[in-house]
């Protein structure tokens, strides 16, 4: 039976989509995109989230050794994105699609209103049978306004379109209980929201030519499902791999669903970086937050500090005693109200539950 996903973002890694020089893996593109068209055919949404300009580029392209890291990768992507996207516009064409190509960058998604423009764009896209190409815009994203890598970018587009699902493609089949190349290690089929522990099996080391590596991807994933949205982390060298998951038969790792989050909450989820100041919580306020199942506002009795400004409306980070990071919040009222109300009962509460969000890993 296939899963009843409608709207699915599809994330292509580097390791998929090039050879083992570096250079783009053409046929393994076409594959893909016929998958796609597969999906189109079925009545389903596509937004593919594709790394590989960079790639794209080197084969277009060949630069110094002694060339500077940063002005070589923004220019490789500045010549490779018309390739990379060229390329999937030929392949699609084929199957009289259009595909549109959308550069992002994390300020993208800091504010509110460029998030709500950006989600239109998308939904336009979509309206008219159109496939979105997402990728970052490696050009003017450098050190600090970079994704961590398009695992990120990803979930945040999951996130924000509300899809049914995201399918991270990497080059291994999934979650393993040791090194996926040990033959003792198996594939861990299914984790529920409320598993922990499962990272301690993965290794920090990144993907040959990706920005990312797998701890990364379990630790989106378990984010992106605890907003509502499944997550599948499958090999996207594997035959067929897409059809495959869709009908529960090919080797992946499925990050079951919580309750579907509102849309504040999955703005929330990656909005820390537009956070302007921190909260801090005592223990009980910290246990009450983390009650399973327990809607629960943050209160002015359970705060203990606050460092930094902020005005309503504003985000805020909420933190522990210990400085370990709770969760994100939006401000009812300013910092100066909150320093006044602090440690106070029967007082209105700085972050109401509608607008909280509380990492995965919180309890």
């Amino acid at each position: 039976m296939l899963l009843p996903y409608r709207r699915l973002v599809v994330k292509i890694g580097s390791n998929v989509l090039t050879q083992d020089n570096g250079l783009p893996d053409l046929a393994r593109m076409e594959h893909l995109m016929a998958q796609i068209v597969q999906l189109k055919a079925q009545g389903r949404e596509v937004i593919v989230v594709s790394s590989g300009a960079v790639a794209a580029g080197r084969s277009l392209i060949t630069l110094p050794a002694q060339a500077d890291a940063v002005r070589s990768r923004q220019l490789l992507a500045a010549v490779g994105q018309v390739k990379l996207l060229s390329t999937y516009a030929e392949l699609l064409a084929k199957h009289q699609l259009l595909c549109a190509q959308v550069l992002v960058t994390k300020e993208d998604f800091r504010d509110r209103q460029h998030y709500l423009n950006m989600k239109n764009c998308f939904q336009e896209l979509l309206q008219q049978d159109v496939i979105p190409i997402v990728n970052e815009n490696d050009v003017i994203s450098v050190t600090e306004l970079m994704f961590t890598d398009n695992d990120e970018l990803a979930s945040l587009i999951a996130a924000q379109l509300d899809a049914d699902a995201l399918i991270i493609l990497s080059n291994v089949d999934g979650i393993f209980t040791g090194d996926p190349r040990l033959p003792e290690s198996e594939i861990i089929s299914e984790i529920a929201p409320a598993d922990k522990g499962f990272d301690q099996f993965i290794t920090a080391q990144r993907s040959q030519f990706g920005r990312g590596g797998m701890l990364t991807k379990c630790h989106m994933a378990h984010k992106v499902a605890k907003l509502g949205i499944s997550v599948h982390i499958a090999n996207g060298k594997t035959a067929d791999i897409l059809p495959g998951v869709l009908a529960g038969t090919a080797l992946s790792t499925w990050f079951r669903p919580s309750k579907t989050a509102s849309g504040k909450k999955k703005w929330l989820a990656h909005a820390q970086s537009a956070a302007k100041a921190v909260v801090r919580v005592n223990a009980g306020a910290r246990a009450a937050l983390s009650t399973p199942g327990k809607a629960v506002s943050l209160l002015p009795v359970g705060i203990i500090s606050i460092e930094g400004q902020f005005q309503k409306g504003d985000i805020v980070q909420l933190a522990d005693e210990t400085g370990h990071l709770l969760g994100l919040g939006i401000a009812e009222y300013g910092a100066e109200k909150a320093l006044e109300r602090l440690g106070q009962q029967h007082q209105r509460p700085l972050v109401h539950y509608d607008y909280l969000f509380l990492n995965p890993d919180l309890g």
